[in-house]
């Protein structure tokens, strides 16, 4: 389904019953990164799932994009859908989204899951983001994908997994290379550690240990500045940390969920 939302075509899809609960997903992927947790989430949650601005079938507007332009999109859905108050849980790209807009938004989010994300840019952001960007618009896509793959899942999984990793390298192939780089100029411009203390909202903090791109460290910082949240590291893990070890990742929902939401 689509509603038009801030200007632009989101594309969602509704499941289940229950209080509301909107995910997030990572850059160059769509909702369906979120397949893993939908038969444990969609039995207690009514479940919200969007694709990103320049992502899935959602429109994919050239130029550089905001993480509080992102936050607007959300805002837009929620008000077209009559959402007033939602669960958040976004991973990588999904979680700096969810910081941006409960601080936007403060009382719209019951409780955050943050998974293998940052609030706050890589110290090279400006060179690292801007080389992925000149990849994605000079050779396609598709030049992005091995490398994107490397970081995302632990070798051994890769090798163990190759259907997963041909669905996945689809998913990254099939990303608008001009939605992919409005998303790379949002994240470049992250910066939100201090203003974390502002959140209220009870929040469980997620991370795969062998995640490189938004490593531990970086999961420990949210989590120690952000009041009343929690960490689970999660082993044998790297950065898409909900499918490659999904029955960790969804342990640690179910724990939280039971606390915050029922």
């Amino acid at each position: 389904m689509k509603i038009k939302a801030n200007g632009i075509d989101i594309n969602y899809e509704i499941e289940g019953s229950g209080p509301w609960l909107t995910m997030s997903h990572s850059l160059a992927c769509d909702l369906h990164m979120w397949d893993p947790q939908m038969a444990l989430l969609a039995k207690s949650f009514q479940v919200l799932r969007f694709d990103t601005r320049g992502h899935g079938q959602s429109s994919a507007p050239a130029g550089e994009y905001t993480l509080e332009q992102m936050a607007d999109d959300v805002k837009g859905l929620l008000d077209g859908l009559n959402i007033r108050q939602t669960h958040w849980a976004g991973l990588s790209m999904g979680g700096m989204i969810g910081q941006t807009f409960a601080l936007k938004y403060p009382g719209i989010f019951q409780s955050m899951v943050l998974a293998d994300t940052s609030s706050r840019r890589h110290p090279d952001a400006a060179k690292l983001w801007g080389e992925r960007v000149r990849i994605a618009q000079e050779k396609g896509m598709d030049a992005l994908v091995d490398g994107t793959l490397a970081r995302w899942f632990t070798e051994p999984y890769r090798k163990l997994h190759p259907e997963v990793m041909a669905r996945v390298g689809n998913g990254i192939r099939a990303t608008p290379a001009a939605g992919y780089a409005g998303c790379c100029f949002a994240i470049s411009k992250l910066d939100l550690t201090a203003r974390l203390k502002e959140i209220k909202c009870p929040a469980l903090v997620i991370v795969g240990d062998q995640d490189a791109g938004t490593p531990p460290e970086m999961a420990r910082e949210i989590q120690t500045n952000l009041p009343g949240s929690e960490l689970t590291v999660i082993p044998s893990a790297a950065h898409l940390s909900n499918i490659e070890q999904t029955q960790a990742f969804n342990d640690a929902l179910t724990a939280f969920y039971k606390r915050v939401a029922f």
